[in-house]
């Protein structure tokens, strides 16, 4: 699988573990489900950064993005 792949699925569950951690909290419940979407998504992003050193950074974070997505739809 492709680093930057793994870069984006992770930056996509830490963006969806935030509304979910509000809802959570609004509705005075422990926010397990974001919990977990939070860690997934953080140790996708530290594998991804790992693996592929001084790649990623919030410079480059919509290049990385962007070519993701024009690689699914090409």
């Amino acid at each position: 699988m492709d680093f930057d792949l793994i870069f984006v699925i992770g930056v996509t569950l830490i963006a969806f573990a935030i509304p979910a951690a509000v809802s959570a909290y609004s509705d005075r419940r422990w926010p397990k489900s974001a919990a977990l979407m939070l860690v997934i998504g953080a140790g996708a992003i530290a594998y991804a950064a790992q693996e592929n050193p001084g790649a990623y950074s919030f410079e480059t974070l919509d290049d990385v993005v962007l070519s993701v997505i024009g690689s699914f739809v090409n």
